[in-house]
């Protein structure tokens, strides 16, 4: 364990309830650096990170001050700032605890330290960057209740809930969920594992890393260096006889193509792609060069997420939706799939952003998810045979009762969870 005192990181974070409360905690670090060691500085970021539920600290020096963000629920948001004396020593005690060499100044460096919270262990991931300005530094927190939501908690609609629990049932086939970094995916993913873990199965992960610890899961991590990456290592679990593999990313034709056989001889497979949406993963997938009548029988649902804020429950307010709003909901309402029901429009309650300490001054308090997908059923292998485009996926996708992630979320919108403008942040007008 790294010499992070816990009764001082538990007493920080009684101290902060918004980041102006941070600021004042740290106010007049830099004529105080003789009495206030550097340690105590990184134990009153850390804890304001904790305390205001951040997934990652960014420390980012500029010529005069150095500027620490927080990413909370997926924005960016300043924290505090201090003079570039200060970061220097506070980058050799980051540097020293993550294990990174104290002198290697012009190459990026990543490590991790773990921190002791009266309720559990929290690894934190460090990386390093080199700039004009000296190195900026990453904090990422992975924090054990990220992955302690069940498949219920993600925010699945109860008709997109229950084609995901039947594809989890299946022995075979690839579940392939896609979006951008930071849209919730191996969170998805790990949901899935949880799901279908029992003792009777062997369930091994490939993973860049291993960000999270799961319980009767053998984990593994690539390294490059050592010639294990995703190809190399997926043929190695394949030797290992494994009932169900988590891919943690599909980059290139050669581990594609691996997880595609694998699904087709008998194995579960969930992995991640990288495309703006569910019917891009096939063309990316051909694309990458794997062939139309390997992915067609091998793919047993596409997905795509994202995350929305939602708002605040403490302080969020009851207001009208301007007559513009109200357009656009209507717009995408008649959009929705035949035999979707549609939320009734004069029943809806909207909600305006206020901010409060239980939000840390935002109006937002944690994120949840807005999904599409669509199985691979006779009529969308027959057309991904034809090597389609991804509008004529997305018209297959539909007809086939695919809500967009557009309109997943304008129900959500509808019962009081977020607001149209969050929604537009993350997805598009």
């Amino acid at each position: 364990m790294v010499a992070v005192s816990q009764k001082r990181l538990d007493e920080f974070q009684t101290k902060v309830k918004k980041i102006s409360d941070l600021k004042t905690l740290l106010l007049g670090i830099g004529e105080t650096e003789e009495t206030r060691k550097v340690s105590e500085v990184l134990e009153m970021i850390i804890a304001g990170a904790l305390a205001l539920d951040a997934s990652d600290i960014h420390v980012e020096p500029a010529e005069v001050n150095v500027v620490v963000r927080y990413r909370m629920d997926g924005v960016l948001q300043e924290a505090v700032s201090f003079p570039q004396k200060i970061y220097k020593l506070l980058l050799s005690r980051v540097k020293l605890i993550s294990e990174l060499k104290l002198n290697v100044k012009d190459k990026a460096q990543d490590g991790r330290f773990t921190i002791r919270t009266k309720d559990t262990d929290i690894e934190v991931r460090t990386a390093t960057l080199p700039g004009p300005n000296g190195e900026a530094v990453t904090l990422r927190i992975l924090h054990p209740k990220t992955i302690a939501l069940k498949l219920e908690d993600l925010g699945m609609n109860p008709q997109f809930y229950a084609i995901i629990q039947k594809q989890l049932d299946k022995p075979n086939g690839m579940i392939l969920t896609t979006g951008p970094t930071g849209s919730g995916k191996t969170t998805t993913l790990y949901a899935f594992v949880k799901t279908v873990n029992e003792p009777g199965l062997e369930i091994i992960t490939i993973e860049d890393p291993i960000e999270y610890h799961l319980p009767s899961v053998t984990q593994t991590q690539v390294d490059p260096e050592k010639g294990y990456d995703f190809s190399n290592g997926l043929r190695a679990i394949l030797r290992q006889d494994p009932d169900i593999i988590l891919v943690g990313e599909i980059r290139d034709f050669e581990t594609a193509e691996i997880a595609m056989h694998a699904a087709l001889t008998g194995h579960l497979v969930f992995s991640t792609l990288h495309t703006n949406d569910a019917p891009g993963t096939v063309p990316r997938l051909i694309d990458m060069g794997v062939k139309p009548n390997i992915i067609a029988p091998a793919i047993n649902i596409a997905m795509a997420q994202r995350l929305v804020r939602k708002l605040c429950k403490a302080c969020k307010k009851k207001t009208e939706a301007s007559p513009e709003d109200i357009k656009k909901i209507k717009a995408e309402m008649e959009k929705f799939p035949k035999g979707i029901e549609k939320p009734d429009l004069g029943k809806a309650e909207f909600f305006a952003v206020v901010g409060c300490d239980a939000c840390g001054g935002t109006g937002y308090k944690g994120r949840i998810g807005v999904f599409e997908g669509f199985e691979i059923d006779d009529a969308i292998e027959r057309l991904i045979l034809t090597e389609p485009s991804e509008s004529a996926l997305r018209e297959a996708a539909i007809k086939q009762g695919m809500l967009t992630m557009k309109q997943d979320g304008i129900i959500k919108l509808l019962s009081g969870v977020t607001t149209l403008e969050e929604l537009e942040r993350v997805i598009g007008s």
